[in-house]
C-alpha cells in the first residue's frame, strides 16, 4: 500500500526517476518542467528542502512498496493560513484512486500539522481527472484562468468545514 511521506533529501533519486519516467505523460496535461529542471535536479531539490524547512512549502511523495515514488502532493506558497495544492500521479498508478486519497490526506495534514485554513488549486479544462479529484475532495470552482496558453479553472477548499474532520486520519493510503 502506498504511503504519503514528507519529502526528504533521500527521496531525490526516486523522485528524479518518477519525473523522468512520467515526463511525457505529465506534459500532456500540465506544463512541462523543461530540460533545466532535469539538468539541475540535485541543486533544485536542495533549494526545495531549504524552502520546506523555512515553512514556505510542504512537499510530499507517495511511496510504493518498493520505495518507488508513485506521486507527489505539494502545498506551495504557504502564507496567511493558505497554500496552493499541486499533485501528480505516475502514469502506471493513475486511475486507482491514489490522487484522491493523497489529496484527502494532505488536506488533513494541512489542518492538523500545518495550521492552514484554505487551499487553492488550478487545473486545465483538458484535465478531467484532476478536476474530478478536486471535486471529490471538497474543492469548489472559483473562476477561470489561463495556464501556459490553455484554459483552466481556479478552485478553493475551506479547511474549516466539517468535511476535513470526516476524512481518515493521515497514515497509509489504501
Amino acid at each position: 500500500m502506498p504511503e504519503l511521506q514528507r519529502l526528504r533529501f533521500d527521496h531525490a533519486p526516486a523522485l528524479l526517476r518518477f519525473e523522468q519516467e512520467n515526463r511525457a505523460y505529465f506534459a500532456a496535461s500540465v506544463p512541462d518542467r523543461g530540460d533545466h529542471y532535469f539538468a539541475h535536479f540535485d541543486a533544485r531539490h536542495r533549494e526545495l528542502m531549504a524552502e520546506q524547512a523555512a515553512g514556505l512549502h510542504f512537499f510530499h511523495v507517495l511511496v510504493g512498496s518498493s520505495s518507488e515514488v508513485l506521486g507527489r502532493v505539494n502545498l506551495v506558497d504557504v502564507e496567511g493560513g493558505s497554500a496552493e495544492l499541486g499533485y501528480r500521479i505516475a502514469e502506471q498508478a493513475a486511475g486507482r484512486g491514489l490522487a484522491t486519497a493523497a489529496v484527502r490526506e494532505v488536506c488533513a495534514l494541512a489542518v492538523a500539522e500545518y495550521e492552514l485554513t484554505t487551499l487553492r488549486a488550478v487545473t486545465t479544462l483538458d484535465n478531467p481527472g484532476s478536476r474530478a479529484v478536486l471535486a471529490r475532495t471538497g474543492f469548489v470552482t472559483t473562476g477561470e484562468i489561463e495556464l501556459d496558453g490553455r484554459q483552466g479553472l481556479k478552485f478553493v477548499r475551506d479547511l474549516q468545514d466539517a468535511r476535513v474532520e470526516a476524512e481518515p486520519a493521515p497514515g497509509v493510503i489504501g
